[in-house]
């Protein structure tokens, strides 16, 4: 069986001195149950609100992934369009270059 220890200062224990403890104990039962309710309920509410901020941290949070994702999409959308530009454009210069070196080996090859 638990031991249950009370601490009560000199005077409540004087007071007690000679009365039906267990009496005492059942009449008092109801408002510590009370009190331990009451202190639950106010560490679950601050647990609650200590919560609901991380949340609200946590959705802000989300929200600037999201922005970061939707602009690095973009970004990458923008530079696949750029490659596609640039390659087209590297074809047409090779095409000319080309072009270029067989004007050259004629004048220079007659």
């Amino acid at each position: 069986m638990s031991e249950i220890r009370i601490i009560l200062p000199k005077e409540r224990f004087k007071a007690l001195k000679g009365k039906d403890i267990t009496s005492f104990l059942r009449e008092s039962l109801p408002r510590v149950e009370e009190t331990l309710q009451a202190e639950r309920e106010d560490l679950l509410g601050e647990k609650v609100s200590k919560l609901e901020e991380k949340l609200r941290e946590m959705e802000g949070e989300i929200e600037d992934l999201k922005e970061f994702y939707e602009k690095a999409l973009r970004d990458k959308e923008f530079m696949m369009a750029e490659r596609d530009r640039l390659r087209v454009e590297n074809a047409e210069l090779r095409k000319r270059v080309e072009e270029k070196r067989r004007e050259l080996e004629e004048v220079h090859g007659s």
